[in-house]
């Protein structure tokens, strides 16, 4: 069994990746999210060349490939080659998910079951009243019992999103969302340590349990003065992709939680490396996973697998009017909330189907081999 034809079908914002063998078995994978047109590029001219007519063994022992891809293009480390790299890694996984008829939970040491989320929040454009209208009305609704909102300005220099929201919303969510609701907090690497400790003072007095990237996240040593000042714990690694970063910040214990993206790190093998590493130091592992794309469905598989998983799966709660190239993507409802839950199901491989008029409508590229 070998792959033969390797397909992507992108937008701007999105590029799904689709395996063929020559026995007529498919899987599905997705590349990071943004900017997905330029990664689609890189994939079929750095990926998909060296995994053309790559043989596949009857179960799944991949991850030499997905290193020897990166030896091979080691004049072009970083975040882009990685976000192809997901690609090929996530359609892998829901290959052999299908073609052994279970889930990859399943596949990675886990099992189909329930995954209790945090309604994660993506807005900074929104007052405090408004935030607190929309959270209670999904805590009231949906069952959420854990919710994390912005503070600070997106890499920020210090400065708030508009003078002194930050404080603001801490208080008006702890008082409205009830002290039976977790609150967690992302500061985006807006702050300097100073203040991100005196906020994060503050934010530990109104119960907030979780402080996300308060600092310049390339600033390791800025966040770990943080870390080591406050009660609360501090979370962080999304941005991180390379093996050797993530070494150094386990190494020096920078952050209480660690935070790796399934799609930024190049897919579930990487991300099961980094989760293992910090699993050896006793460190929890709450994966970044900010939209409702594949790579939820591919994180909340990846928590049933992993001994140290945090206490929840991300789950943006922002729809089309936020992110409107989400809409329509998947077939039916992948993303269902039961009482602050979402499922993983017994469905092979990652359990979705993705939307016909979606790929009808998106920019088609194929290497295969003649």
């Amino acid at each position: 069994m070998k792959i033969k034809k390797i397909e992507t079908f992108s937008n701007q914002y999105l590029s799904f990746v689709k395996l063929t063998t020559d026995r007529g078995d498919v899987g599905w994978g997705q590349m990071s999210t943004y900017h997905a047109d330029i990664t689609t590029q890189i994939f079929h001219r750095q990926v998909a060349p060296y995994s053309i007519g790559l043989k596949l063994q009857e179960q799944p022992n991949f991850a030499d490939h997905l290193q020897l891809i990166i030896e091979k293009e080691h004049k072009f480390p970083g975040s882009y080659l990685l976000r192809a790299i997901a690609g090929l890694d996530t359609a892998l996984w829901d290959l052999y998910g299908r073609l052994l008829e279970k889930p990859v939970a399943s596949l990675i040491g886990g099992k189909p079951g329930k995954v209790k989320i945090y309604g994660s929040s993506m807005r900074r454009d929104i007052s405090p009243q408004d935030e607190s209208l929309r959270l209670c009305k999904l805590r009231d609704e949906l069952g959420i019992s854990a919710f994390k909102f912005r503070v600070g300005a997106e890499c920020g220099r210090d400065k708030d999103e508009w003078e002194g929201r930050s404080e603001d919303i801490v208080k008006v969510l702890a008082k409205d969302l009830g002290a039976d609701v977790q609150r967690l907090v992302d500061g985006n690497s807006c702050f300097s340590p100073e203040k991100a400790i005196a906020l994060g003072n503050y934010m530990q007095d109104y119960g907030v349990s979780h402080f996300e990237e308060p600092c310049p996240y390339w600033e390791h040593n800025q966040t770990k003065l943080v870390k080591d000042a406050l009660d609360i714990d501090v979370a962080g690694g999304e941005q991180d992709c390379d093996m050797s970063t993530w070494k150094s910040t386990l190494e020096k214990k920078v952050v209480d939680i660690v935070q790796p993206d399934v799609m930024y790190m190049g897919g579930i093998y990487r991300t099961l490396k980094v989760a293992s590493m910090a699993n050896e130091i006793g460190l929890p592992c709450t994966p970044h996973a900010a939209n409702l794309s594949l790579v939820t469905i591919c994180t909340k598989h990846l928590l049933t697998a992993i001994p140290n998983a945090g206490k929840y799966l991300e789950f943006s709660i922002e729809d089309e009017t936020y992110y409107p190239w989400q809409k329509d993507i998947f077939n039916g409802n992948p993303f269902e909330v039961i009482d602050g839950f979402v499922e993983v199901t017994t469905d092979p491989g990652w359990g979705v189907e993705i939307n016909l008029d979606w790929l009808e409508n998106s920019d088609y590229r194929v290497t295969e081999i003649n």
